[in-house]
């Protein structure tokens, strides 16, 4: 990867992301162009104004012409300004297309990495820290395409008013100018801080953000254990230090608006300070006067302005770095690639594409590894053979490695070393390639969303209803939804907070059998299950016929159906074979079974 990706220049990122509409774009630039340099006129209507209220002759070089009165002027002014309104209107609308636009590309295409692109990933910060990454460091990108659409229309101005005032008075326009180079200094210094500032305040966010995400899903274990003060303290802290955070942010900002506006009344009091000189010899008319306090605010906001922009050009440097650290391993290209985002004629009709069906006849791995990165913890050297039809159980004592040998072969986590073969075929990809019709998983923690216990199942998929209620009788689910008030259609809450521990479970392994999937995957399943409901989920699954499942358990349930079982230890493979042929020659799965595998359940998991 070369070195612009791993440091990448904002500007050279934003010239990539202006590709998308770059005709949208370009009108944007004509529109506030207008936008922006039709003050020009205004100053000159000011002074003409003046200069014929005054008496003033068309002698100076800017001066009005013979026989103009002020009412033409003001006629004039009115002109002017209903036009400006006009071209403001059309690019307010033609600048918020853009936007939305702009933000939508970006976001479409982090979505679209993280989701779809080959190879295993997880977020690397907290929910709410990528929720802020995904919300606030994409609007700062938009934020400085914005400043690129705006600084043309104040160049041309600033170059004209400054060409305009040059020719009336040099000197005095080069003395106004000294407390605009000193706002540009003031930025200079202040950007540091300001973009210090601005990162504390976006990380103070970020952690109270997962904090209430986390706290709603826990509601029910807080109150159940009594702890509802010390959460409250612990929100309280962040909060505080959120609210300290942001309160530097506006008091910095504050502070750096405050100094550049009194800048213009600083060069506005130079200006009546040499006037006063000028006047009595008429170098220096009435409306020479008005034409450099009309044009002088706009002057300084405009070096403001510049300012901001060197403190934004490197703020969007750090948020197209959130951002691809957020992405994992995309190059920031990927974010501001432009691409067709389907708003205008008919919507393309959503494709559920899955890949090629392949039966299984063999899953094999070879010499599995993975280490975690915080220290030698992992797996290392597994070998499994799945043979279509098996049911193999993967047991062993807490930390021995069972859900990370899982993940690993699913391709949720990188492999450091070894290989997967489906049916004898290299499995390069296991993350998309051990999908549906392929593999299907229930995860030891299942995730539900906000939603009715019908779309977990279903997934917006539109089944047929025998479909769903096999599913649901194969979770062993029909009991509990003659109990729920509305059945299937019963809301679940944030993240299936209204359900039991079993429901929850029962309801991920139904979602799995709506899939079809040749290899069934249960991580740690039953630990919620009671030992009937278990016992009625495996006879209802081996009734269908012949399926092939792989299973991490402590339950003697699945242990005495397994055709195999894989003991693991510290990682690494301890013992394999059947459940006779282990309690035999193993001594760890004799204490497994005497000690952890009761009706019960056990400790270890």
């Amino acid at each position: 990867m070369t070195a612009r990706m791993l440091s990448p220049d904002p500007l050279w990122l934003v010239l990539r992301i202006i590709r998308h509409r770059r005709g949208l774009f370009l009108l944007n630039v004509l529109l506030w162009a207008f936008v922006h340099a039709l003050p020009l006129l205004f100053g000159l209507i000011v002074k003409g104004v003046f200069d014929a209220l005054s008496g003033t002759s068309a002698g100076t070089s800017a001066g009005t012409s013979a026989g103009t009165d002020a009412w033409t002027f003001l006629a004039l002014a009115v002109a002017v300004d209903l036009t400006r309104l006009g071209v403001l209107l059309g690019g307010e609308y033609a600048w918020s297309t853009y936007w939305l636009e702009m933000v939508l590309v970006m976001r479409r295409n982090l979505l679209r990495h993280l989701l779809t692109a080959p190879g295993s990933r997880r977020l690397p910060d907290s929910p709410g820290e990528a929720i802020s990454r995904f919300r606030d460091d994409v609007d700062e990108v938009a934020s400085y395409v914005e400043d690129w659409v705006d600084i043309w229309g104040l160049l041309i101005f600033a170059l004209v008013a400054l060409a305009v005032m040059f020719s009336i008075d040099p000197l005095m326009t080069a003395l106004v100018l000294v407390p605009l180079w000193l706002t540009l200094l003031l930025t200079s210094l202040l950007r540091p801080h300001i973009r210090r500032v601005r990162r504390r305040m976006r990380e103070t966010t970020g952690r109270v953000t997962d904090f209430l995400g986390e706290l709603f899903a826990s509601v029910q274990a807080v109150k159940a254990a009594g702890r509802e003060s010390s959460v409250l303290s612990h929100f309280e802290g962040l909060n505080a230090a959120r609210r300290r955070a942001a309160l530097r942010d506006s008091l910095l900002t504050e502070l750096f608006r405050s100094v550049t506006d009194n800048m213009v009344s600083v060069a506005t009091g130079l200006i009546l300070l040499v006037f006063a000189v000028n006047l009595a010899d008429g170098a220096f008319g009435v409306g020479d006067f008005a034409l450099f306090v009309a044009y002088l605010p706009r002057l300084t906001n405009t070096m403001s302005f510049i300012g901001n922009m060197m403190v934004n050009h490197r703020r969007t440097g750090v948020s197209f770095e959130r951002l691809r650290t957020l992405s994992v391993d995309a190059s920031a290209e990927t974010i501001v690639r432009p691409g067709d985002l389907g708003l205008r004629g008919a919507p393309a009709a959503f494709e559920d594409i899955l890949p090629t069906a392949d039966p299984l006849r063999e899953l094999t791995v070879r010499g599995l590894c993975y280490r975690q990165p915080d220290g030698d913890a992992g797996i290392a050297d597994i070998d499994l053979t799945l043979k279509r039809g098996s049911f193999t159980v993967v047991t062993g004592r807490v930390g021995s490695g069972k859900s990370t040998l899982l993940r690993v072969m699913l391709g949720l986590l990188p492999r450091h070393e070894g290989e997967i073969r489906w049916n004898g075929r290299l499995v390069a990809d296991p993350a998309s390639f051990l999908i549906p019709p392929r593999s299907a998983y229930a995860a030891q923690v299942p995730r539900l969303f906000s939603d009715s216990l019908r779309e977990n199942v279903v997934m917006g998929r539109v089944t047929p209803k025998l479909a769903v209620d096999r599913a649901v009788d194969l979770a062993v689910l029909r009991p509990d939804l003659e109990r729920l008030e509305r059945g299937l259609d019963t809301p679940v809450g944030t993240r299936g907070v209204k359900l039991s521990g079993g429901q929850v479970q029962r309801a991920s392994a139904a979602r799995m059998f709506m899939r079809g999937a040749d290899l069934l995957i249960f991580d740690d399943l039953s630990s919620a299950l009671d030992v009937e409901t278990e016992a009625r989920l495996w006879e209802g699954l081996f009734a269908e016929g012949e399926v092939t499942c792989l299973v991490v358990s402590n339950r003697r349930a699945a242990l005495k159906r397994a055709d195999q079982i894989v003991i693991l230890r510290g990682g690494r493979v301890e013992a394999e074979g059947t459940l006779e042929e282990l309690l035999l020659r193993s001594a760890e799965m004799r204490y497994l079974w005497k000690g952890g595998g009761g009706a019960l359940g056990s400790e270890w998991s």
